[in-house]
């Protein structure tokens, strides 16, 4: 108890940017993701060599970007689970710091010295996720510390060369389990919760979170992917994931996502979920029919697709949740689903046009202006103080 209070005292009296997990690494997260991109496409066309090629992009976007993410909804949602108080103040910006560090390290190539630093973010957020959730005796979350611990040693072995496409696909496989995971929580409990302030009679009959059937589907996903990882040119591997895709969609199906196309803020989770079936479904596809589905097709939908949308969906109802803000999506931020899931469907197309540079131009573009839009409309609520509360009357 004396830890936790000691630990809010240092929160409120740190600078509003480093109070919540949540305000530095989605702003900065966001800004990456916007700039890493454009610096690839420009890389692929021969224009530049920032990224040092295919392994550069993918490392950045995965252990760059989209660790960001992990990291600021994890240390955001845990204290909610644990009741403890979140990580902030020195601790959180030696965090943020080492996330900094890592992301120059790597474009600096500068030898195996300095590309140390760049080990160093994964594992401290992968200690401090594991001791949050002992220490609040949170055992029904401890998946999701197994899985950020995953995440950590797909990173390391991503840098011994005989390994790094396993371990692309052991990084993504651990990233469609967190959001089969994560995101078949939340997304029919933000679903049952507007539905009962706006629509009550829709609630009766919508599916709960987590019931057998959804781990059922969650168990043959996780088997799915860890035989993607391990044998991804296995015929029975493209099987299983295309019926663990038609599983997926089940889940979607039953939550009612349909009914919510009055809020962006809700709606977008569901059309971000979506990207899941579908993405598992291109894959499996690739591999079984790989004369009529490239493997980009898969790759990119998992990427551009399932991780873009669901990020910035999650990323935009916390940042103004957990902000005093209203949770309701303005235009900015409805734009921002569009250009997101536009830029998505886009990649996946060039992918089957042979990655033809006017569609992969234009894919980037929307993509990363999405993230743009969201650290620049977002920027001022993520750096400032949450706005006071209004007395009623």
């Amino acid at each position: 108890m004396t830890e936790s209070l000691d630990r809010g005292a240092k929160r409120r009296s740190a600078p509003p940017i480093l109070q919540n997990a949540f305000r530095p690494f989605f702003l900065g997260g966001a800004v990456w993701a916007a700039l890493l991109v454009p610096l690839w496409i420009s890389e692929y066309l021969g224009w530049t060599g920032f990224l040092h090629g295919m392994t550069g992009h993918a490392h950045e976007m995965l252990y760059g970007f989209l660790a960001a993410i992990i990291c600021g909804f994890a240390l955001t949602a845990i204290p909610n689970w644990t009741g403890r108080a979140p990580v902030a103040g020195a601790g959180l910006a030696g965090l943020f710091g080492l996330w900094l560090a890592g992301r120059a390290a790597y474009l600096a190539d500068g030898g195996p010295w300095v590309s140390w630093l760049d080990h160093a973010f994964l594992p401290v957020l992968s200690a401090v996720v594991i001791r949050e959730i002992l220490a609040g005796k949170n055992w029904r979350n401890l998946p999701i510390a197994v899985l950020i611990g995953l995440f950590t040693l797909s990173h390391l072995a991503f840098h011994f060369p005989e390994f790094s496409g396993a371990a692309i696909r052991a990084t993504f496989a651990v990233t469609v389990l967190l959001i089969a995971l994560i995101g078949g929580r939340i997304v029919p409990s933000f679903t049952r919760n507007w539905l009962a302030q706006h629509q009550p009679a829709a609630v009766e009959g919508l599916a709960p979170p987590m019931q057998r059937f959804d781990m059922l589907v969650i168990g043959l996903t996780a088997i799915a992917v860890t035989g993607w990882t391990v044998f991804p040119c296995a015929a029975p591997t493209g099987l299983v994931m295309m019926v663990a895709g038609a599983g997926q969609f089940a889940r979607l199906a039953r939550w009612k996502g349909f009914r919510t196309f009055g809020e962006p803020l809700v709606w977008s989770l569901h059309t971000g979920f979506l990207w899941l079936p579908v993405s598992l479904a291109l894959t499996g596809a690739s591999i079984v029919l790989p004369g009529y589905v490239p493997a980009a097709a898969g790759l990119h939908a998992i990427a551009a697709g399932l991780i873009g949308s669901m990020t910035l969906a999650v990323m935009t109802r916390a940042s103004l949740g957990h902000t005093g803000r209203p949770r309701t999506a303005g235009r900015l931020t409805t734009l921002i689903y569009g250009l997101v899931h536009a830029g998505a469907v886009l990649r996946v197309i060039s992918a089957f046009q042979a990655n033809e540079p006017v569609l992969l131009i234009s894919a980037a573009v929307l993509w990363s202006s999405a993230f743009a839009l969201f650290a620049a409309g977002y920027a001022p609520m993520l750096w400032g103080a949450r706005p006071p509360v209004r007395a009623p009357g």
